[in-house]
């Protein structure tokens, strides 16, 4: 994993903005005791921010083909996948303890499905004061529980795996993207779910 710096990064913040930087032996989420804390971030002007994660869902290839074809029991898996994991982005200060309240303003989940996978892309936007990474990685995540959930029935050994950050633009670090992350495009077996 490396950051690569694009000169095409969307506004940022000023360079003398204050930071966060105190804490117990430098921890940024420690006080002074030891204590936990959340980083005060109420200096920091708001800028616009987004981030890319992925999580995947392994299936067997009946699975696959329920899945495609619309017969999982449950009903439209797609929709309800979709719906959790935005549901999930928006909730994600209230699962981490010390995550920031942000704002929202977009997220979108999408899939991809391979021979014995369905990968899951969800991307979240803000216009705050810290970054959107882990409302990114949690809608992702619960996507993919979501999908768990509506196939086990069909096959109890499938698994969710490979959570991962695969962008974020914005902020005082920029742009970064994980080396070798695919770009996330449709896929054809399901388009209509994309």
């Amino acid at each position: 994993m490396s950051t690569t710096p694009k000169n095409d990064a969307p506004q940022t913040e000023p360079q003398g903005a204050p930071r966060d930087t105190g804490g117990a032996d430098g921890f940024t989420h420690l006080s002074g005791d030891g204590s936990a804390r959340m980083v005060d971030v109420t200096a920091k002007t708001p800028t616009i921010r987004s981030a890319t994660a992925e999580a995947t869902v392994l299936v067997a290839p009946e699975v696959l083909e329920a899945l495609t074809g619309g017969t999982v029991p449950k009903g439209d898996v797609w929709a309800v996948a979709r719906i959790a994991g935005i549901q999930a982005a928006k909730r994600c200060a209230e699962l981490l303890p010390l995550a920031h309240v942000i704002g929202v303003h977009g997220a979108t989940v999408d899939f991809e499905a391979g021979p014995d996978r369905i990968r899951i892309i969800a991307t979240t936007r803000t216009a705050d004061r810290t970054g959107v990474e882990m409302e990114a990685m949690t809608a992702a995540s619960v996507a993919g529980l979501a999908m768990v959930d509506m196939v086990k029935g069909l096959d109890r050994s499938v698994e969710l795996t490979g959570v991962k950050l695969l962008e974020k633009t914005g902020g005082r670090s920029g742009t970064w993207r994980r080396d070798g992350a695919p770009a996330p495009e449709a896929s054809p077996g399901v388009g209509r779910h994309g």
